[in-house]
């Protein structure tokens, strides 16, 4: 799509932007999943949500449903607190191996309609459409295409906004929901986008809300129609940059990204009881271990750095870390670091909380070996695979270690996400 700009005697080239968000992820991931495997009820559709055991002390909201919203549960709510407005409520626990899958099984298929898909979170993508106009044809029909295999190939719903940058694109997917496409061209902001309050525009959080309002900018219409120096000098260098996303300036690409970053792997649990005793402490670091190792291997990385923390009764936190003089992704070999670590920083105290965490990746095809390797690494990767392949098939806890077999402690811990995955609230390097 093209334009002639009177201004530069140019003829510019219109972007057609698509932002793909799933609905409700966490807890559509969820439901789709559970319906596959023939549970009778479509959690979508009671009061239900995806939370954290409040038994170990993980009582947060993270994800709702439509019918739970309707009794004011929000996410960040304690379980606890959702629980006083709604005693009937559905609770069921996060996987994070699972969104991952369904986060890839979306970006394939958007990867049929252009090759240029952002991954910009773990349930949002962007997708530029421009080039593929001429294969696929009127971008509505396309986007209306895309929502209609997702919902019937995935088992869940998005919400696809259409625009000319990806700032109008994500707005215009924030407006009226579930499983609905929205277009918000520059000519539809005055309609669509100005009446809402200005805390709903992309970067405009609290406290940036609260002083706009406090000189009476309460829609995004009234930020757009502001003075741009007043907002610089109101906000310093991000009130400029919310003025114009108010009045649907953006420049930025879609960049190609088709992978999670990723700084590490970890994983943690809060302990429904304070552990004093040291053979306990290690069999959860085990346990913890295990799901770290199956996460590696299935991202196909070696790590080099190993972490152990600790948290204490009296909240006090101990971490120590270990640089291996070769990469690793065996259960036994983390776990043994592990140990070591673990000696080194528990002082005695109650523990609280125990984490475990791997980093400094590298690809398992590059491995270097190192001459000072204790054991045949080969061997033990080969039992891990087996190990993998048998939980992927029958389920994590399908095969456990000796060591398990007649205690109280859970074999596979863990799977609430520790790692550092930028798009699940990581950090960049």
């Amino acid at each position: 799509m093209f334009c002639y700009d009177n201004l530069t005697k140019k003829v510019i080239i219109v972007r057609t932007i698509f932002h793909i968000d799933a609905n409700s992820a966490y807890l559509s991931w969820t439901a789709a999943a559970m319906l596959e495997k023939g549970y009778p009820i479509d959690i979508r559709e009671i009061p239900s949500v995806i939370s954290g055991d409040p038994l170990s002390r993980h009582g947060i909201i993270l994800a709702k449903s439509i019918p739970a919203k309707k009794y004011g549960i929000a996410t960040g709510q304690s379980l606890f607190e959702a629980r006083q407005k709604y005693p009937e409520l559905a609770v069921f626990p996060p996987d994070y191996d699972l969104y991952m899958l369904c986060s890839n099984a979306m970006y394939h298929i958007l990867q049929e309609y252009s090759p240029l898909v952002e991954r910009y979170s773990i349930d949002e993508c962007f997708l530029d459409y421009t080039a593929s106009r001429g294969r696929f044809g009127d971008p509505l029909d396309a986007a209306y295409e895309i929502k209609e295999r997702i919902r019937n190939e995935l088992g869940f719903t998005v919400n696809i906004g259409v625009s000319c940058n990806k700032l109008l694109a994500k707005m215009g997917s924030e407006l009226k929901k579930p499983d609905q496409i929205h277009t918000l061209w520059p000519e539809e902001m005055e309609k669509k986008m100005w009446p809402l309050p200005v805390g709903e525009l992309y970067m405009v959080g609290r406290a940036t809300a609260r002083k706009l309002q406090q000189i009476n900018i309460n829609t995004i219409g009234d930020l757009a129609k502001a003075d741009p120096n007043h907002m610089k000098a109101l906000l310093k260098t991000p009130g400029l940059l919310v003025w114009e996303f108010a009045n649907g300036i953006d420049d930025m690409e879609v960049m190609l990204n088709s992978d999670i970053i990723q700084k590490g792997v970890g994983n943690s649990t809060t302990i429904s009881h304070d552990v004093t005793d040291r053979a306990e402490a290690l069999m959860i670091l085990l346990a913890l271990t295990e799901r770290v190792a199956m996460r590696l291997r299935r991202l196909g990385y070696m790590a080099s750095l190993v972490s152990v923390s600790i948290k204490t009764d009296g909240f006090l936190h101990y971490s120590h870390q270990r640089k291996l003089p070769n990469c690793i992704n065996t259960t036994t070999e983390i776990y043994e670091s592990a140990c070591s670590l673990f000696d080194q920083c528990w002082k005695g105290e109650p523990i609280r909380k125990l984490g475990v965490h791997v980093s400094d990746f590298q690809d398992i095809e590059t491995r270097q070996y190192s001459l000072f390797d204790k054991r045949d690494s080969d061997k033990l990767q080969a039992l891990d695979r087996v190990v993998d392949r048998i939980r992927a098939k029958y389920g994590t806890r399908s095969i456990i270690r000796g060591s398990f077999a007649n205690g109280n402690i859970n074999a596979v811990q863990g799977g609430t996400n520790d790692s550092d995955f930028i798009m699940m609230g990581g950090y960049r390097q």
